[in-house]
Formats: C-alpha cells, sequence, structure tokens
C-alpha cells in the first residue's frame, strides 16, 4: 500500500468519505455555552464590516436558535436556499476528499468546539469557524457555486500538481477575502468573519496591504498560516470571483510554472493598490511560516 493511498483512508469510525455522524445530543451546555459568547461577540461587530451576503445568510440560517446548530436542522434551509449540505468530519481531511465534497456541494465541518479558556485561539478549525464562518455565505447562489467550482479545479489542480497555487486562491477568498462594495470595502472571508481581532485589523488597521483581486496575483502570493495577513485581496463583485474561477486554468498554470512568487508584503507594478499599508504589525510580530 502506498503512502498516497494510505493517506486516503480513513480512520476507523470514519465513513468512506471521512464522514462522521456530528452526534448533536453529546454537546455539553458548556461546549453551547461557547458557541452562544462567539455568537453574540462576532454578531454585534460584524454589521458595517461583513457583507450584506454573510448578513442575509446568517440572518436566514438562525445560527443562534440551539447553541451549537444541528446539522440535520441547519441543512434543510441551507439545502432549500443553494442545494449545499454541511456534513461533519473527524477534522482536517485530505485534499482530494476536500475537494470531492465541494464538487458535490458538501460543507466539510469539524463537530468539535474550542473551550472557553481558548475563545481566540485555535490549531485546527472547529465548529465555530467552519459553520459561523463559512456557512452564511453558501446561502448565497453566486458564491455556493463559486465554492463548487473551486472543488472541481482543486481536484484537476491535484491531477496537475498545481494544488499550492489554487491553495493560495481559497486563502485569500474564501478565508480571507475582502470584497469592494458602493457602501466601502466588507468582509466574507471565514478567517476573518469568525475573528473579533481579524475583523477589525483587515478593514481598519493601517498595516497591511489591501490590493484589487487579479486571479494569477493572488496565486503568485504566499499567505500567513499563523497570524495577521500582511496582504489582502478584495474582489469587486462575487460575479467577478466566480467568473474568474470558471475560466480555464490550464495557460494559467503553465505560466505560473515560470513566474517566481511574490513576497508577502510586495506591492507590484501594475497592482490596484486600495490601501498601501505600513506594514507595522508584521515587523513587530514574529515571522511566521508561509505558505
Amino acid at each position: 500500500m502506498s503512502a498516497e493511498l494510505a493517506e486516503l483512508l480513513p480512520p476507523d469510525g470514519v465513513r468512506d468519505d471521512w464522514t462522521i455522524d456530528q452526534g448533536w445530543q453529546s454537546y455539553s451546555g458548556a461546549d453551547h455555552a461557547v458557541w452562544t459568547t462567539l455568537y453574540e461577540r462576532q454578531s454585534a461587530i460584524l454589521p458595517g464590516h461583513a457583507c450584506d451576503a454573510f448578513l442575509r445568510g446568517l440572518d436566514a440560517l438562525d445560527l443562534h436558535l440551539e447553541g451549537i446548530p444541528d446539522f440535520a436542522r441547519l441543512n434543510r434551509e441551507l439545502s432549500r436556499l443553494t442545494g449545499w449540505t454541511v456534513v461533519a468530519v473527524p477534522g482536517l481531511v485530505p485534499d482530494a476528499v476536500f475537494f470531492d465534497h465541494l464538487a458535490h456541494r458538501r460543507f466539510p465541518a469539524g463537530r468539535f468546539i474550542r473551550d472557553s479558556a481558548h475563545l481566540d485561539y485555535l490549531q485546527e478549525p472547529d465548529v465555530f469557524h467552519d459553520v459561523f464562518g463559512h456557512v452564511p455565505m453558501l446561502t448565497d447562489r453566486v458564491f455556493a457555486d463559486y465554492m463548487q467550482a473551486y472543488g472541481q479545479g482543486g481536484l484537476r489542480a491535484l491531477r496537475l500538481d498545481q494544488l499550492h497555487h489554487l491553495a493560495r486562491l481559497y486563502w485569500y477568498t474564501v478565508e480571507f477575502g475582502l470584497l469592494g462594495t458602493p457602501a466601502g470595502l466588507r468582509i466574507y472571508g471565514a478567517g476573518i468573519v469568525s475573528s473579533r481581532a481579524e475583523t477589525e485589523f483587515a478593514l481598519d488597521d493601517p498595516s497591511p496591504n489591501r490590493l484589487g483581486f487579479d486571479l494569477e496575483r493572488v496565486m503568485r502570493t504566499p499567505y500567513r498560516i499563523d497570524d495577521f495577513q500582511q496582504t489582502y485581496f478584495v474582489a469587486p463583485s462575487l460575479d467577478a470571483l466566480l467568473a474568474a474561477t470558471l475560466s480555464d486554468f490550464g495557460p494559467l498554470y503553465e505560466r505560473l510554472a515560470a513566474a517566481p512568487d511574490i513576497a508577502i508584503e510586495a506591492i507590484q507594478p501594475g497592482d490596484a493598490v486600495i490601501t498601501r499599508g505600513t506594514q507595522a504589525y508584521a515587523r513587530r510580530a514574529p515571522t511566521p511560516a508561509a505558505q
């Protein structure tokens, strides 16, 4: 058995597609209290920061009704709106499994939740990040189609050995994306909307660059994995994001093979500069690993 094949085999007690039962009844009162604390503090600061699509989704799904949402109830409304469902997984899953779920309009979510002593620190995404952060945007038909297209593109990227470039697209859009709106910049990335500190940093701090979204530029830019971002990319609309993802990435991958990475903090000739950051936060913070 090859190491690659072994990686794709789920552990004992996990289905072949890496899903598990959510086991909603097994959550404790303390678990639900953590969700409620996180929900209340995030929902209080997101108006004026999050994009309308996220706020509409948050209202449509009633994520505050029962503490940690019961996926069975959540999926009835989400499926009705866009045909997506949330499936519980034991943690991080292999790339091929993740992309296959997205390509079939299933979003994998961890079932565990952080404890009350670590509200702002996570070693890996929990149910609050996955459900509160990601799922409201899946109620928007355009973004729902974008996520499915990303999953389909991910399966192709694996075959072409281009996953590192495609991962940057996910990071700078699905996790840490900004949106240009008539009311100003707004957040839609799950890593921002689920974090009180980054919600404010991403829009208001003078440190990071904020650049207009360009597909090739994004794929040439590494990202920070354990601290605030040094650069955010601003999509002009969700429709523009979807259109870029539906293009043929084959010629783009050929160009990327011969193109060097662009430093995380760099501003290049031709960049659409919305904010030229001071990088003050990055200079005083420890230098993290980049991907």
